[in-house]
């Protein structure tokens, strides 16, 4: 690789170790920061005093986003980097976090470096990205996206409501909806993110450049039937929730196979039977259901399919079918223009890319909305991710920073 100006991998490392043991269990050996939990916050206030120790500015907006800029206040667009700090239950000690911290180093680099910038470095971690109550509400407060209806009725799978835990850590939900900036604020937005699939380490490539993020959709599904003793109750006269799930689960790669691409993604993630008690037929089955694809109307065909076929498996075994739809994302493409930023530097570089689709959502997609957004992609080992075992080797961190701080600093001096 080409040498010019490089991010301190140690510095980088430092980081991402310090932040991984906040919301760190011992048992599962896994992170646990979801979003708006004490965790969560801890982490929040931990980064903002990282910024702050480095004689930058940051602060928490109404949202929860954590905000770390260059300048107390900016009279020029700024760009911006950055991704989120939460975590899935048992989530790794990348995601998200290295495009965070990954945006302080790069600060540190210019503010060392001496040179001249036109366009300070703002980085951005925000709030509950990993959708814990349905979309990404930190990235569309800042984009302006939220509604006072969604804060009111949004809520978890274990039906905790936002506004009540964003009220435990001292905010107010409504209060999100003061957090928009104006998209002038923004020259461009640049995300590091590990590829959370086994592609780039298939392909032997150590720079994923994204052209498109997957959209995707949550539901929360019920079946629900009767109760029964399991040992009274013949077979041929329940209303068994579970068999209606088992049903529908083994009719997942139809529906793709029919209706979807190779792209496209369906994932029962979380399954509660009630009254779940080893002699009882569950009467309810309660589950989520995540949909995706990089095509709009692909995501609206595999959404119509499931709902007609569970449709179909409740008449079939004599259950009620309601879902909730928690959250609807469309696919978003990338900026030509940044992805060009990417491929120019990465080939100045010498590093050998992919230009490829992101799977998985991302902060970018929102972002991508009101200004030119980028992302570029590590590779994960195995292509694991949110899992205690999520892993991406360090020289590839390091290449990644370095390819965000070169492309950083074109757009910070308006090359």
């Amino acid at each position: 690789m080409k040498q010019g100006l490089q991010t301190e991998l140690s510095r980088l490392q430092n980081d991402l170790l310090e932040l991984s043991h906040i919301g760190y269990d011992p048992e599962s050996k896994g992170v646990f920061r979801l979003g708006f939990t004490e965790a969560d916050m801890q982490a929040r206030r931990w980064l903002i005093k990282k910024f702050e120790d480095e004689g930058f500015y940051a602060r928490m907006d109404s949202a929860g986003n954590v905000i770390g800029s260059m300048q107390a206040d900016a009279n020029k667009p700024v760009v911006a980097m950055g991704s989120h700090i939460d975590s899935v239950p048992a989530g790794g000690m990348f995601d998200g976090t290295l495009g965070v911290l990954a945006g302080l180093e790069c600060m540190r680099v210019l503010r060392d470096s001496g040179l001249d910038y036109q366009y300070p470095l703002e980085v951005y971690a925000f709030a509950e990205e990993e959708g814990r109550f349905g979309g990404m509400m930190g990235v569309q407060a800042i984009t302006g996206e939220l509604t006072p209806q969604w804060l009111e009725n949004a809520h978890d799978a274990s039906h905790i409501y936002l506004k009540d835990e964003m009220a435990n850590c001292g905010l107010n939900a409504f209060d999100a909806l003061t957090a928009r900036l104006d998209p002038k604020h923004f020259r461009a937005f640049l995300e590091l993110h590990i590829e959370q699939g086994p592609v780039l380490e298939r392909i032997g490539k150590p720079i994923g450049v994204v052209e498109a993020i997957s959209g995707v959709y949550k539901w929360l599904v019920r079946l629900i039937g009767k109760a029964n003793h399991a040992g009274t109750a013949p077979m041929d006269m329940r209303s068994d929730a579970f068999m209606g799930l088992a049903d529908f689960a083994h009719e997942i790669p139809r529906i793709i196979n029919e209706e979807g691409s190779d792209k496209s993604r369906l994932t029962v993630g979380r399954v509660e039977l009630k009254p779940g008690y080893a002699h009882t037929v569950p009467g309810e089955a309660e589950f989520t259901l995540v949909g995706r694809d990089t095509d709009p109307q692909t995501m609206r065909n595999l959404a119509d399919a499931c709902r007609r076929v569970l449709s179909s498996i409740a008449r079939k075994h004599n259950l009620m079918f309601e879902f909730e739809q928690m959250s609807w994302l469309e696919p978003q493409a990338m900026s030509d223009e940044v992805i060009q930023a990417f491929c120019q530097q990465a080939e100045r570089m010498e590093l050998d890319y992919q230009v490829m689709p992101s799977g998985a959502g991302h902060d970018a997609q929102y972002m991508a909305r009101i200004t030119p957004t980028g992302m570029i992609f590590v590779p994960s080992v195995g292509g694991i991710s949110h899992a205690p075992d999520e892993w991406t080797h360090w020289q590839d961190v390091h290449t990644g920073a370095n390819l965000l701080l070169q492309t950083a600093l074109k757009y910070a001096q308006g090359t």
